[in-house]
């Protein structure tokens, strides 16, 4: 059965409600003393405050520190990064950088300082999620999807109350065969709940892209293997064919939008990437013949490694087993891609409450085979490239984002510091 011919929604309409829900929770946040500078997604001032709420300007001085450059390894001793309205204005050794008198100095001695992480992963539902994840590092993020809208109200929450939530690409509800309650997340979505073999045809296919891009969302996520963490499903058979993951990406691109894709079988991935797709999802059994066809297409490879380490620590014996399998075969197909010279990026994948920390990812990005500093770009420049925010995320220097971390050691020496900062700056606020 195809789906009615029926045009989408107006997205001017429709993303006004979701912007309204936003700011009346920001408001709600803000008057419980929670308020922080409004920035948007690029880091310049968005303009839009949360009802009642007067947004903190995020103007701050962090002095002292060890201030690591992902972008090419340089390290600077006693720095000084000075950030104004949310944005870096100077940074770099500290008598060489004009420090602006009356302005709030977080003194970090004996600390080292990073950019914020960038995780490409992630699903965030909840205001207590999102406030979660930038607590453990991520300043930045991409949405793995949500069932009902929840990463595009957290997007927008962001942009009022940055302290609050990472800097958010959003993706919507997931492009995928059996929507199940995610039907109720719109009422255009509503008819596809009578499709007896599910969103497969491409009426089907295009009206979920549809409903997805005019309610605001930045990319879309679908999938073309069976889940990992689901015990019942085998992650290793294809549920979309190239030509319907085509359909997909043909949709986004229409749009100007990009597809991630939730992959784990060989045949999966090269149908994924041959169709067009963006980013490369867990992606365990990637062969070498999709990982050259990923590196000539500029295609990124997002592996999900804490997913998989998770589920070799389930109690669930099928997925104990399922994680114990697959994780050294992820690792494997990460050094490949390294060495191949696909673009890779960090995520974490957390969902369902539990927000890990992205630093552990980099630790495992490390225990694959990469060298520390490239681990720390898998989660800094890598991905801020992914995301399209590499001139404001992964880096502090003048006109990137005021994010940055502060690390009690070395990360060079010991990456597992990047799982627990002692600090978190969020467009120039302490978060």
């Amino acid at each position: 059965m195809c789906v009615e011919a029926i045009p989408p929604p107006s997205s001017t309409l429709t993303r006004r409600g979701i912007l309204a829900g936003a700011a009346a929770l920001a408001g709600t946040m803000a008057a419980a003393g929670q308020a922080t500078a409004a920035v948007d997604g690029r880091g310049a001032s968005s303009g839009r405050r949360a009802p009642g709420t007067a947004a903190r300007l995020g103007h701050l001085v962090i002095q002292g520190g060890t201030l690591l450059d992902p972008a090419t390894g340089e390290v600077t001793e006693n720095a000084v990064v000075v950030i104004e309205d949310g944005t870096v204005r100077a940074a770099g050794r500290r008598g060489a950088v004009a420090v602006p008198q009356g302005v709030e100095v977080l003194d970090a001695h004996g600390r080292w300082i990073l950019p914020g992480l960038v995780d490409a992963h992630i699903h965030l539902s909840t205001a207590a999620e999102a406030r979660d994840a930038v607590r453990k590092g991520a300043t930045s993020a991409r949405s793995g999807s949500t069932s009902f809208y929840q990463d595009i109200a957290v997007r927008e929450l962001a942009r009022h109350s940055p302290a609050l939530a990472p800097r958010l690409t959003a993706a919507g509800v997931f492009v995928t065969p059996d929507l199940g309650d995610t039907v109720l997340a719109d009422p255009d979505l509503t008819p596809l709940a009578r499709l007896k073999d599910g969103v497969r045809s491409a009426e089907a296919l295009r009206r979920v892209v549809e409903v997805n891009l005019a309610r605001g969302a930045d990319v879309i996520k679908t999938r073309v293997n069976e889940r990992a963490g689901l015990p019942e499903q085998d992650p290793l058979a294809q549920v979309y064919s190239r030509e319907q993951l085509a359909e997909i990406v043909a949709a986004a691109r229409r749009r100007g939008k990009g597809v991630l894709c939730h992959s784990y079988s060989e045949q999966g991935c090269h149908d994924a990437v041959m169709a067009g797709i963006r980013s490369l999802e867990h992606g365990a059994f990637v062969g070498e013949h999709t990982l050259r066809e990923m590196r000539r297409r500029g295609t990124y490879f997002t592996p999900t490694l804490t997913a998989i380490a998770g589920l070799a620590e389930s109690s669930d014996p099928v997925l104990a087993e399922r994680g114990r399998t697959y994780l050294p075969v992820l690792k494997r197909a990460v050094l490949a891609a390294h060495e191949l010279g696909v673009p890779l990026a960090a995520g974490t994948d957390s969902s369902g409450g539990v927000v890990d920390p992205i630093g552990g990812e980099v630790v495992l990005m490390h225990s694959a085979g990469l060298s520390p500093l490239d681990a720390i770009r898998t989660a800094t420049t890598g991905a801020a490239r992914l995301l399209g925010l590499d001139r404001t995320a992964g880096r502090l220097t003048r006109g990137h984002a005021g994010d940055a971390l502060l690390l009690s050691g070395d990360p060079l020496a010991d990456l597992t510091v990047l799982e627990r900062p002692v600090g978190v700056v969020r467009a120039g606020v302490v978060a």
